[in-house]
């Protein structure tokens, strides 16, 4: 990496090719997913290496819920498996992890270790999101809806701006997607930090998630230094944004 050019404050991943992975070696897509979390937990790691401030990582989206019901199973036992683990590390002294989405559909014992993680850490340096049950239109309506609701209450009648909004999103307080990058070849966002994501670098990957190393992962941010973020101007870098609290 080069140590003089700058760093992407915020990462985010969408996760693409664990059933394909699997399939391509003979195995259940399970073993794909299985695989995929420990190229998860080693990315996150890299990330917080080359100090990545807001890491976030799509999980399981709101689409999700129509795959089969086993490779489901399989998905959120990891999750609890990654959780149990991440009290244990010491990372976790100085990393926030945030939940995005609609966790109120998961049972309780899921619940109970999703609200355990969000307190743990003390002197927070960066922050892990996880994409559970999420989809980036549900969470600008949902936004949308707070902001109403809040207006209806006080009686408000102006018009909502993009800053209150901001303010109501699940990634609320944090900087926008720097670089989005997604593996698996697909070219698309899928429904992914669709507001979060306005001026994001996009990085598509042929390499298959389960398969995604640390050189992948420094390619995709040298990808990031080369180009020009003018933000609609013609070489205005852009302004700094809030750092997270």
């Amino acid at each position: 990496m080069d140590g003089f050019a700058p760093v992407p404050r915020h990462i985010a991943f969408i996760m693409d090719g664990n059933g394909r992975w699997a399939q391509n070696r003979g195995l259940p897509r399970v073993s794909g997913h299985v695989q995929g979390a420990k190229t998860f937990r080693a990315i996150g790691n890299a990330c917080l290496d080359r100090n990545i401030e807001v890491i976030t990582f799509f999980a399981f989206s709101t689409e999700n819920w129509k795959r089969p019901k086993a490779e489901i199973a399989g998905i959120l036992k990891l999750l609890d498996l990654y959780l149990k683990d991440w009290f244990k590390e010491e990372r976790a002294a100085h990393t926030r992890i945030h939940f995005l989405g609609d966790t109120s559909v998961f049972s309780a014992k899921e619940r109970a270790l999703i609200e355990k993680a969000q307190t743990t850490g003390t002197e927070i340096k960066n922050h892990l999101n996880i994409a559970l049950n999420y989809g980036g239109r549900a969470d600008i309506t949902q936004a949308a809806n707070a902001v109403l609701k809040r207006r209806f209450a006080t009686g408000d009648d102006s018009p909502i701006t993009e800053e209150e909004l901001a303010l109501h999103l699940s990634t609320q307080g944090m900087p926008d997607v720097d670089l989005l990058i997604r593996t698996g070849s697909e070219m698309r966002i899928s429904n992914f930090l669709l507001w979060q994501s306005a001026y994001a670098e996009l990085y598509f990957s042929d390499v298959l998630w389960p398969d995604f190393s640390e050189k992948d992962l420094d390619e995709a941010i040298r990808a990031y230094q080369t180009r020009n973020r003018r933000f609609g101007g013609l070489n205005d870098p852009g302004g700094k944004e809030p750092t997270v609290s």
